[in-house]
């Protein structure tokens, strides 16, 4: 199974010719080079991790691709979809996806909670969204950890790390970050992912990655 970290929280995982696309975002400019896409996961219903442009692009290009995604996200969203709940599994081409969580961290008290969903594919990759939802054994080969966000205290982040104990693990959300904060972030992710005996992987966009 191939993961390409994209920009900010979009990521792609391609096995036996066929793609799985999750969270791309309001960060990535453009849908490039994207074949054989078998299913899409939408964690939720912010910009940065879907938009009207890009949903429109994969169902044209990939007409018959289920959307997987929140209930919020199903009714703001261009194209239809199809909404997932924590506990849900369903399988998309090869891929085996099951869901988790189901809020997102809280930015400010200010603004209201919305909902969330983790996905674990494979039962290898796990990527909560924004949350720190804990897939509840499982034994987690690679894990897309966020690593820069508003609502994101690094202290915490380190600490959703050492609860998965990922065998590896890599940053992503970062599209906020200054260089010089991806590197403070980063070495803290790397520790807690060295405490569990994983192995932390400094990908950039474009970077890809085996499990």
């Amino acid at each position: 199974m191939h993961v390409t970290k994209h920009p900010h929280a979009f990521l792609t995982v391609e096995r036996s010719g066929e793609t799985l696309v999750i969270d791309p975002g309001g960060l990535t400019p453009a849908l490039t080079d994207l074949d054989g896409v078998v299913g899409v996961v939408v964690t939720h219903e912010h910009a940065d991790h879907w938009t009207p442009e890009h949903l429109r692009r994969l169902r044209d290009e990939f007409p018959d691709v289920p959307i997987y995604t929140t209930a919020a996200t199903a009714a703001a969203a261009p194209v239809e979809t199809t909404v997932v709940s924590p506990g849900d599994a369903v399988r998309a081409g090869v891929f085996e996806l099951a869901f988790f969580g189901g809020t997102h961290c809280e930015i400010h008290s200010s603004i209201p909670l919305i909902d969330n969903v983790g996905v674990l594919v494979d039962g290898a990759l796990y990527y909560p969204g924004d949350s720190y939802a804990v897939p509840t054994g499982v034994d987690v080969a690679m894990l897309a950890a966020p690593i820069g966000a508003p609502w994101l205290k690094i202290g915490e982040a380190m600490d959703f790390v050492l609860e998965v104990a990922p065998r590896a693990a890599f940053g992503t959300h970062d599209g906020t970050l200054s260089p010089a904060g991806l590197r403070m972030h980063r070495d803290r992710l790397a520790w807690a992912t060295a405490q569990g005996g994983g192995t932390f992987h400094e990908l950039d966009a474009g970077d890809t990655i085996d499990i």
